[in-house]
């Protein structure tokens, strides 16, 4: 296993998709994943040291794992399947949970766990930065000292009248 640092959040151009970018902490390579809007925003609170005012899906993670007296300690991208990336938690050291690599990561930022890849999947999906590229990685770096989660958020769901949201049926008034 590699272990690689978490850089950050970017909204990759021109699909509007955000990425979580991952640098190989002994090697050159990169390693991008796509992830979700609301994964992006955990990632980059996390990263910046956000609290926000009610705990999120993965603070009461963390919450629940120190109160049961549990500790993770490393995340590991263990697999790479139609182009999806699959996490692991190790927990204790020894206790395996399966995980989406999104959640993982915000996790492992949130508990200072390690996050490993298995050198398989850097081979396969990491990339090299040329030196002409590295410039663009400092971009990258200065893009998310101005960044902030509340960019990768949208419109909130209940913001939304019934007939505008999929899931929720319209209701005579």
């Amino acid at each position: 296993m590699r272990e690689v640092d978490v850089l950050g959040v970017r909204v990759e151009m021109p699909t509007n998709h955000p990425i979580v970018l991952l640098r190989e902490r002994d090697g050159g390579r990169y390693l991008p994943i796509w992830i979700g809007a609301a994964e992006a925003a955990a990632i980059t609170y996390a990263q910046q040291g956000v609290v926000p005012p009610r705990p999120l899906t993965h603070d009461l993670m963390r919450d629940l794992l120190a109160v049961l007296g549990h500790e993770l300690t490393e995340v590991r991208i263990v697999a790479l399947k139609d182009s999806v990336f699959h996490a692991a938690l190790i927990i204790d050291g020894k206790v395996e949970v399966g995980s989406r690599a999104s959640d993982a990561i915000a996790l492992a930022l949130r508990t200072g766990a390690k996050v490993l890849v298995e050198p398989a999947i850097l081979d396969e999906a990491a990339i090299v930065v040329s030196s002409e590229e590295d410039d663009e990685v400092e971009r990258f770096k200065e893009f998310l000292d101005h960044v902030s989660a509340e960019d990768f958020e949208g419109p909130s769901p209940e913001s939304q009248e019934p007939g505008d949201r999929p899931d929720l049926p319209d209701r005579p008034d």
